[in-house]
């Protein structure tokens, strides 16, 4: 994974407040590099376990929605605890060195839970139950799914299959709304650099692009 310049930042975003997916939007427009040549997206998670399912539900969702960019990791094809070693292996050695988005269900406190994470820096899947995995990601985003501390590997399959839904729903809808922004943003500044050259052509100036 590369490492890119910029300054830290951990921001929780709760799924059911007002306004929750523009506010995420917000977040994934300032943080993901949508123009970048290998944007890649690192869905975690199994659907053998109702609050491990929240990184493959966001990557079938994506999937569904036709998002334009690499999604690893569905209800399909899981990326989980047998995989994830030889995925992270086989994303090192890319030509074209990707910039990963990595997306996990985690365990909090009982006032975290229904909050989204979204912080710079790599994903440490497994260690909530105490798994040695290698760490994944330029960013993160991770779903409070649930109470850590004890007995997590039954809490996560005890996790209300709603809650998991939910969030991996907003956490997708977010994405593509931040993405159809990136494109918006795009046109509008394309469109203004064209305003801007016509007006120094019309007034006798070079153009200088």
């Amino acid at each position: 994974m590369q490492n890119i310049s910029q300054d830290s930042f951990k921001t929780y975003v709760h799924h059911e407040e007002t306004g929750a997916i523009w506010r995420l939007s917000d977040l994934f427009l300032q943080h993901i590099p949508f123009e970048h040549e290998n944007l890649i997206f690192c869905c975690i998670g199994t659907d053998r376990s109702t609050g491990d399912a929240l990184g493959p539900l966001t990557g079938s969702f994506l999937s569904n929605f036709q998002f334009p960019f690499q999604v690893i990791g569905t209800l399909e094809e899981p990326l989980h605890a047998i995989n994830l070693a030889l995925t992270v292996e086989k994303l090192q050695q890319m030509t074209t060195e990707p910039f990963v988005v990595a997306i996990d269900a985690c365990l909090g406190r009982e006032k975290s839970i229904g909050h989204i994470i979204v912080q710079d820096g790599p994903i440490l899947p497994g260690k909530a139950v105490n798994k040695e995995l290698p760490p994944i990601g330029d960013i993160s985003i991770k779903g409070v799914v649930n109470v850590g501390g004890f007995m997590e590997m039954l809490v996560l399959q005890s996790t209300r299959l709603n809650v998991t839904y939910s969030m991996s729903n907003k956490i997708s809808r977010a994405l593509f709304l931040a993405y159809q922004r990136h494109l918006l943003k795009r046109k509008h500044d394309s469109n203004n650099e064209s305003d801007y050259n016509n007006t120094w052509q019309q007034v006798g100036y070079p153009n200088f692009r």
